[in-house]
């Protein structure tokens, strides 16, 4: 785990907030300069605290109307299973979250698609590539909050 400070802890909540405001920006914002501001945010990115930086789309003015969390349980828990389960999700663009679980359920997927029918597509596609045991989609009916922001 990377050691971090308060300025840290600062400058990461205000990337957090907007990554495409200006250094000039940040070190205001953090009662810093910016030469400072710029070397720690390096040192983040460094120590890998700080990933790639990725704009936010809205996926319902692009059509993606449709999100659904799949609940997937399998019989299959072969490394030959995992790995073509695990290469069919990351070759999906539709899937934007795959998380394996404890419990009852093996692994949740958040998939975002058009419609239905397009979740339909995914879903057949999926079966054809692997092995499920049971499927279970839960359409959601709203967002009512999404953030990639971590609690700093």
């Amino acid at each position: 785990m990377a050691r971090i400070d308060e300025t840290d802890r600062k400058i990461l909540i205000e990337l957090q907030r907007d990554a495409s405001q200006s250094l000039d920006d940040i070190a205001k914002a953090v009662g810093s300069s910016k030469t400072p501001v710029w070397t720690r945010i390096r040192k983040l990115r460094e120590a890998g605290v700080i990933g790639a930086q990725t704009v936010e789309l809205d996926a319902e003015a692009l059509g993606f109307e449709a999100c659904f969390f799949v609940l997937i349980r399998t019989s299959e828990h072969e490394a030959d299973w995992q790995a073509r389960f695990l290469k069919a999700l990351r070759e999906r663009p539709e899937v934007q979250e795959a998380h394996r679980l404890a419990g009852d359920i093996d692994y949740i997927l958040k998939v975002r698609v058009k419609n239905a029918r397009a979740y339909d597509a995914f879903y057949q596609a999926l079966i054809s590539e692997v092995k499920v045991h049971n499927v279970t989609a839960l359409l959601s009916m709203e967002e009512i909050k999404s953030t990639t922001a971590l609690p700093l």
